[in-house]
């Protein structure tokens, strides 16, 4: 093997790492010693496609708060993946917080997304805590005053449920990146119009920042449905046409769902979007298809390590 073929392998392949698109996985913290085991057994398959990062949720309330900082430093301990925490304004003062944020940056943590956080399931609309962050801009601020964390915070490209307008929604997101943070990844959506409107409106809006979708593969109809129903994304006669009659055929449900999302990234991908955020919901199959159509696969070298 001449050294000439060996340099035209190599710079083939930085080319093809300059060319896929950029990719990050969202997970949440286990409640069992089964759903642990799923979790790492998804991490370690989606590790060899060499993500930006993985974040790791905060429950409501920050009731996943210990659990969310346990996973978050032993994925950088055991793991070639950057892990990042969420953290939201929910459940804390801004004095635990930002203890919080200072504790994250003396271990080496230099991304946080940053989001005002949902209070616990029946306690009702949301109420800043009078000692704490209100909203997802506050804490951007805050957590700026720490250290020059890098910074994602949330999208709505179908308006949030409590914005009083889209043009409202749009001005907050604004403020937020204004404040200090460096990107926004969107909730999640079906239609790629709906996301090439909502970052044709940001353009319009003066927003430059990276604008990343958030990719949901359907693992379970139902699940996605309550989700939809709780931040507002529409799902489309078609989407719900697909899966109709399939509720005891899940290898079926896997195919269909696999094909829906590589067509969503697929056409988004030709309108020049070259970054994707998935919603894993803690599984690695439909996932890794989906990167694989994307050509975001493995290289030689972690192939052979895993």
């Amino acid at each position: 093997m001449s050294i000439e073929y060996l340099q035209e392998r190599i710079a083939a392949a930085r080319e093809r790492l300059r060319c896929r698109p950029s990719v990050s996985f969202e997970f949440f913290p286990p409640k069992d010693d089964a759903m642990a085991r799923t979790l790492w057994q998804s991490l370690e398959r989606l590790a060899p496609l060499e993500p930006r990062f993985v974040s790791v949720t905060y429950g409501a309330d920050g009731s996943t708060r210990t659990r969310t900082r346990e996973i978050v430093m032993r994925i950088g301990q055991v793991l070639p993946l950057t892990a990042v925490p969420h953290l939201t304004c929910v459940g804390a003062s801004r004095a635990e917080i930002l203890e919080i944020a200072r504790d994250y940056w003396s271990r080496g943590i230099r991304h946080i997304v940053a989001l005002r956080g949902d209070p616990p399931q029946g306690t009702g609309a949301y109420t800043p805590r009078p000692d704490g962050f209100a909203f997802a801009v506050d804490l951007v601020r805050g957590l700026k005053s720490v250290a020059d964390f890098e910074i994602s915070v949330a999208a709505y490209p179908e308006t949030h449920p409590e914005a009083p307008s889209a043009m409202a929604d749009l001005d907050h997101l604004k403020a937020k990146l204004d404040a200090g943070a460096t990107r926004a990844i969107t909730q999640f959506f079906f239609e790629p119009e709906t996301f090439l409107r909502f970052r044709d409106r940001c353009a319009a809006a003066g927003i430059e920042a990276p604008l990343v979708p958030g990719i949901l593969p359907i693992t379970r109809f139902p699940q996605m449905l309550r989700m939809a129903e709780r931040c507002g994304t529409q799902v489309p006669s078609w989407l719900i046409n697909r899966f109709e009659g399939l509720d005891d055929d899940p290898e079926t449900r896997r195919l269909i769902a696999a094909a829906v999302a590589i067509e969503q990234v697929q056409a988004l991908e030709r309108h020049g979007v070259r970054a994707f955020h998935f919603y894993t919901l803690n599984r690695a199959e439909l996932t890794y298809a989906i990167c694989h159509a994307l050509g975001v696969r493995p290289h030689a070298t972690s192939r052979a390590a895993v």
